[in-house]
């Protein structure tokens, strides 16, 4: 019998004893047995803070967005073997493919919010405040890697994408992580770790695996720790209370199973797109993964006069997914992890029969393809009907985690949204309809129960990811039932991993750590323009103020002819009684443009490749004929730009060989009372030198 290994402190180790066996869902067969007996829980957390925690947080945020997508690109090289193994779990190819490519893709998201950060080891978090009134004294606020270890406790139903979209977010933030799959499917999330390990991508102690019990682990959690769980709502609330937890305020992040809902809209009638849309999504969400989704559908509102055609187009649809063995290639829904898992859904399906009937599908039988029911982990989907939803709370309450869902009437949308609640907290919410009133109704409405609301209807449907489909950039987690976190959701998912401190001193100061240009900082000769030095030769700070420029009517006139931009304001013959101005005012860009003009040193070629692009322009104060213009121009920020990566020799664009940068400018406009009249921040691409 394979034993699953634990990689702990750089080396893989078999815990002492036979340990828990576990089983193929689809034939029943023993195919591993898992066991952390032995294991010392203290010295694990100690050598991820110790080894792991230093090595990642030396890493600039690109270093470390560039090894998530280094793995990704290694893990990409193994498919065939990490889907050979998920058969064993009962998955289906579509199962699969959402819990092996939809984990990577998660690396691939996060590698990719690099670019959000700066080539630093922490960065600023939001904007910088003034504190003074001679403005030398100033603060902001800078996110850090926590010093700890993130312990990942997940659910057996997702053993790859649940360890892959968690780990991309600490590994990012630069904190090495403990995963804790869940025993029953751990075989697959060893398979793809031995690979992640074995590529030697990571640095040493950025991650370890238990296979088997936790154990005392969560004894053992100190202050600068992280840890999220995923699974069943009472699981999380006893291991929350864990005294460690409680005594050093570590942060707990829960993502729980909750009873997600589904509402077609009252618009919504039969021959409508949005009518087959709403019972395709039913059926994929009731069969995908055998249901064993923690975003599942689990209570489904349908107008009350429209019940019976609904359930009974539920039932059709539901009818013709062939189950049975994954490897067949009609099947189209698999097993459940194991008998045990079957054994609860069943037993969940009985509490819910107090106030509820089946309507479609049976707890006792079920036809399958190429397999034996009884020793897989087979069942039917079972659909069941509340027609007194506000008076049995059994299907508002108990969830069978599994291929079933309970049918329920409504009056109307108020009675939807409050329908939906009764739930106390959800992952996910969808509404079918056409009508963008009816939308926007049940979403202000509901969005205070559910952490994500899909509004699904004909125009987005063919490229919608489902009900089911939590995605990297959006945040993924619920209030009250569903646990009350949040995982996932870009830059913000990350900012879980760091520390927020507030940062106080003068803008120099300030300027000198963050490595970013505040505004009022001292600025640097740079001893030549600025576009004639390299990327390397740059230093934050770098500053030249340009000379004057008389603005002149004459000037605005023929901007506006140039632009077309005839907007009152910049036509001298206005009555400008009644308006914000006194007299024919500049236009904004055409000052944009005279900045760029005294700036910008264009006599020959010089490192400065192009202009990138203009953030955060305002214009601040007008600019009458007659004012006296000048810039100060200033190095703000240097970002590095990643070379494309190009496959094949004609997919090559002028200017991919060279190797350049991203440098932002402080743009700050002047009048000849030195006041700003505006302030803008430019990019520009420039070419290292190294080239």
């Amino acid at each position: 019998m394979n034993k699953l290994g634990n990689y702990i402190t750089g080396n893989w180790i078999n815990g002492d004893g036979d340990g828990q066996l576990l089983y193929n869902a689809v034939t029943g067969e023993p195919v591993a047995a898992a066991s952390t007996k032995g294991l010392d829980f203290k010295n694990i957390t100690e050598y991820a803070r110790t080894v792991g925690n230093p090595a990642l947080r030396k890493m600039t945020f690109h270093a470390r967005g560039n090894m998530l997508k280094a793995l990704a690109l290694h893990l990409r090289n193994h498919l065939d073997k990490f889907y050979a193994i998920s058969y064993h779990t009962g998955a289906t190819k579509a199962d699969s493919w959402v819990d092996i490519e939809g984990g990577i893709g998660n690396l691939f998201a996060n590698a990719s919010l690099r670019r959000k950060f700066p080539d630093e080891v922490f960065c600023i978090d939001g904007e910088s405040h003034n504190l003074s009134v001679n403005k030398t004294f100033m603060g902001t606020h800078i996110l850090v890697p926590r010093e700890g270890v993130a312990i990942h406790i997940n659910a057996f139903n997702f053993p790859v994408w649940g360890m892959l979209e968690k780990i991309a977010v600490n590994l990012l933030a630069g904190m090495p992580c403990i995963v804790k799959p869940a025993t029953v499917t751990s075989y697959l999330t060893e398979a793809v770790v031995k690979e992640i390990i074995a590529s030697k991508i990571l640095p040493e102690g950025s991650l370890q695996l238990i296979c088997g019990s936790a154990g005392d682990l969560l004894d053992h959690v100190i202050s600068q720790d992280v840890i999220t769980f995923t699974g069943s709502a009472s699981t999380g609330l006893m291991l929350k209370k864990t005294a460690a937890i409680l005594e050093n305020n570590v942060p707990f992040n829960m993502e729980a199973d909750s009873l997600n809902c589904i509402v077609m809209g009252e618009d919504v009638q039969p021959g409508m797109p949005e009518w087959d849309i709403f019972i395709k999504e039913i059926r994929k969400e009731m069969t995908l993964k055998a249901g064993q989704r923690c975003t599942g559908i689990r209570r489904i509102f349908v107008p009350q006069h429209k019940m019976e055609d609904v359930w009974k187009a539920i039932s059709t649809s539901l009818s013709q997914t062939a189950i049975g063995n994954p490897l067949n290639a009609t099947v189209r829904m698999g097993s459940l992890a194991g008998q045990t898992q079957r054994n609860e859904v069943k037993e969940q399906i009985q509490k819910l029969l107090a106030s509820s009937q089946i309507i479609y599908g049976s707890l006792d039988s079920v036809s399958v393809i190429d397999a034996d029911a009884e020793k897989g982990a087979f069942m039917s989907p079972v659909l069941l009907m509340n027609e007194n939803p506000f008076a049995a709370k059994e299907a508002h309450e108990v969830e069978a985690f599994g291929p079933v869902s309970t049918i329920m009437p409504y009056k109307n949308l108020d009675e939807a949204i409050v329908l939906s609640k009764l739930g106390k907290g959800s992952l996910v919410s969808t509404i079918v309809t056409a009508d963008y009133k009816e939308a926007k109704q049940y979403v202000v409405g509901a969005a205070s129960h559910h952490g994500r609301i899909l509004v699904l209807n004909n125009e987005c449907a063919k490229e919608s990811t489902g009900h089911g489909s939590p995605l990297p950039l959006l945040v993924h987690g619920g209030p009250g039932r569903a646990g009350g976190g949040e995982e996932m959701g870009g830059i913000r998912g990350v900012k879980h991993y760091l520390q927020r401190t507030a940062l106080q001193g003068s803008p120099t100061t300030i300027t000198a750590i963050t490595n970013v240009y505040q505004p009022n900082a001292k600025g640097k000769q740079p001893g030549k323009h600025p576009f004639k030095k390299y990327f390397e030769e740059l230093q934050i700070g770098d500053q030249i103020i340009t000379e004057k420029r008389v603005i002149t009517s004459e000037d605005i006139d023929k901007f506006a002819d140039l632009s077309g931009d005839h907007f009152y304001a910049h036509i001298r013959t206005t009555n400008f009684e009644g308006t914000m101005f006194e007299q024919q005012v500049a236009h904004g860009y055409f000052i944009m443009s005279i900045a760029a003009g005294l700036f910008v040193d264009s006599y020959e070629k010089n490192p400065v490749l192009l202009n990138y692009g203009i953030d955060e322009l305002r214009f601040t104060k007008p600019v009458y004929p007659g004012a006296e213009v000048y810039i100060r121009f200033t190095c703000k920020e240097k970002l590095p730009n990643d070379k494309r990566v190009i496959e094949k020799p004609e997919d090559f664009k002028r200017g991919d060989d060279i190797d350049k940068g991203i440098v932002k400018w402080l743009v700050e406009f002047f009048d000849e009372t030195n006041e700003i009249t505006g302030v803008a921040t430019i990019l520009t691409m420039v070419q290292k030198k190294s080239q």
